[in-house]
């Protein structure tokens, strides 16, 4: 037996600029999509930590830094290849690119798949 995909109408994928989000709901729940890279994700709007609204949260690169022997810094950066999502309650971070906890990958946001089907975008579920 196989099981029936439902999904839910996010818009045109005219309408999305690379780095735009909109927020849906989904069977109830409250679901961020971001145009990411040319293509989408969707993850459920709790936050891991104390159910904030993570996908309403800022993102921005991931900031690096090289720290010599003697513990100076000599040089910083920013990752724009691994953008961190962050909670607006408590700050936790995830990667927005896999919805990983930056600090410990045990924990993940939920996923949805998201799909382009002529030129609408959708979530699976």
């Amino acid at each position: 037996m196989t099981a029936v995909t439902q999904r839910v109408h996010v818009g045109p994928d005219s309408d999305f600029e690379e780095g735009s989000r909109k927020i849906v709901e989904v069977e109830g729940k409250r679901v961020g999509v971001f145009k990411f890279r040319g293509g989408y994700l969707a993850y459920l709007n709790i936050c891991l930590h104390q159910g904030g609204p993570v996908c309403e949260g800022q993102y921005f690169p991931r900031t690096t830094a090289e720290v010599g022997s003697g513990g100076e810094l000599i040089a910083e950066g920013s990752d724009f290849d691994a953008p961190r999502l962050v909670c607006p309650w408590h700050g936790w971070e995830y990667d927005l690119a896999t919805g990983e906890h930056v600090a410990d990958k045990n924990y993940a946001l939920k996923k949805y798949d998201v799909v382009v089907e002529n030129g609408d975008v959708y979530v699976q579920y």
